[in-house]
């Protein structure tokens, strides 16, 4: 999951972003409407949480015009605006959920993750290739029904691959959708974690580089 944060208070806003990624999300911020209307732009997300008053106008402004324009981004407002009216003002602007500040972290977390997983394809709960078996909703995998310890990392990529099995996938995509705008798309980065995610998952190897193109997932023995 991508998640773009709008937030104009530097430590409020490096706390709800440290967070997220703890969780397992890739988080870029944003500290006014122009910046965020930026990477809106220019970038795919799964969810946007969205302060509501910011040095350069009402986040309502940057909700509405996202709505004209078509987008079914999921859109949490995080705000100290409590009233009845804002809370109204918040849904009618296109907001799909409101959280008031100060706030539980755990709550942001959970709520998040369900605006990302409605924005998204339905999904089995489980993905499998061969003995391997990735469970959604536990973020448990097991391999020959032995649970392995991933880091929250591992498991996005893995995902990715499991959810594309037999299919190529670019070191691009991996890094559009398991990173944020902080990684270099140029680094080894991808290279490295997937060294360590075979590493995790064992022999026979599932993982195959696709030489000048990516790595894909397959069954090393289908049909048996």
């Amino acid at each position: 999951m991508r998640v773009l944060v709008l937030e104009d208070d530097p430590e409020l806003g490096a706390a709800i972003v440290r967070g997220l990624r703890e969780a397992g999300c890739a988080v870029d911020f944003a500290k006014n409407l122009a910046e965020a209307d930026f990477k809106l732009a220019v970038n795919a997300y799964d969810c946007l949480v969205a302060d509501r008053i910011l040095p350069d106008g009402d986040a309502l402004t940057l909700l509405s015009a996202q709505r004209a324009a078509g987008s079914t981004l999921p859109v949490l407002l995080l705000t100290a605006l409590d009233a009845i009216a804002d809370r109204v003002a918040g849904f009618e602007h296109g907001a799909d959920d409101y959280l008031v500040k100060p706030f539980a972290f755990a709550e942001l977390n959970a709520r998040v993750r369900t605006l990302c997983r409605r924005g998204q394809p339905a999904r089995l709960p489980e993905l499998r290739v061969g003995d391997l078996i990735l469970d959604l909703p536990r973020r448990q995998v097991r391999r020959d029904g032995v649970e392995l310890a991933l880091t929250a990392k591992e498991f996005a990529v893995l995902e990715v691959l499991m959810l594309r099995a037999g299919e190529v996938v670019t070191r691009t995509d991996l890094i559009e959708r398991c990173w944020d705008e902080h990684a270099e798309p140029f680094s080894n980065v991808v290279d490295v974690l997937i060294g360590q995610l075979r590493r995790r998952l064992g022999p026979p190897e599932l993982i195959v580089t696709v030489r000048g193109a990516g790595y894909r997932i397959a069954d090393p023995a289908p049909g048996l």
